[in-house]
């Protein structure tokens, strides 16, 4: 997902808590779907983000010698103002846009 263009609010707000279990049943269980989507997204941004700026390192660096890189910085500023990834996996909740299940409910056999 291009997270760049989602619209989604880049600030917490107050939401309605029956939302959150309408579709499990269960708010513990919505809260861990959103916190594991939330990890996901956070590591794809970071991995994203290590790669635009390993572009504009230089191999030269030395203790003695450091430098601002121009670029590198821009790109840092962009991605911090991206909405967090809780943000994001809320919306992607509530918007029906996450798959998930949980196999203790999905099996039929009894234990």
């Amino acid at each position: 997902m291009d997270y760049k263009k989602s619209k989604t609010e880049t600030t917490a707000v107050t939401r309605q808590v029956d939302l959150f279990y309408q579709n499990t049943g269960n708010i513990y269980e919505s809260v861990s779907i959103l916190s594991k989507r939330a990890n996901q997204v956070s590591l794809e941004l970071k991995e994203e983000l290590n790669k635009k700026i390993a572009e504009f390192a230089s191999a030269s660096d030395n203790l003695e010698e450091v430098f601002e890189n121009r670029e590198q910085i821009e790109i840092a500023k962009y991605y911090e103002k991206l909405p967090k990834p809780t943000l994001l996996a809320v919306h992607e909740f509530l918007g029906d846009q996450i798959y998930y299940r949980n196999p203790r409910k999905d099996s039929t056999s009894d234990f």
